[in-house]
């Protein structure tokens, strides 16, 4: 079993698995889940929660619970940090980029993917967790 240590991080992974690559299946939809939870009007339920600016439960467990093959793992390539990735309106649908919801806080799980050439956003990643254009050039990773 494949354990992430940081949750923000394997968003990044599941972005380019499951949305960008479509390998990772199935997709899944915040929507979708809510209406077979018989929430039909998602931003009525956040807005009427104070959710706006979390991460929901329900995708929380998803996708922490979501197990990503190794073999699926290696075929990563090129990770990118951007705050308009559809895995993280999944998380928090109202979410607006403007705080640090999503900030990533370790590179230890960089050692999942072996085959990792490229991290697009990196300059983001260093305001995130400085040090980290450091560690991915030690790791023969090319930042951008």
């Amino acid at each position: 079993m494949t354990v992430f240590r940081d949750f923000n991080f394997k968003l990044l992974v599941v972005e380019k698995l499951m949305y960008w690559d479509e390998t990772l299946t199935p997709a899944f939809s915040l929507r979708d889940h809510m209406r077979t939870h018989g929430v039909d009007d998602l931003d009525a339920y956040v807005e009427d929660k104070d959710l706006a600016y979390t991460v929901l439960d329900e995708p929380r467990a998803y996708f922490q619970a979501l197990e990503i093959p190794a073999e699926l793992l290696a075929t990563v390539e090129e990770l990118t940090s951007d705050g308009g990735h559809q895995v993280f309106h999944e998380c928090a649908p109202v979410w607006d980029g403007e705080d640090d919801l999503f900030d990533v806080h370790s590179l230890d799980d960089l050692d999942l993917l072996p085959n990792l050439k490229l991290f697009t956003g990196a300059r983001e990643l260093e305001y995130m967790l400085p040090g980290s254009l450091e560690i991915l050039a030690a790791r023969g990773i090319e930042s951008r």
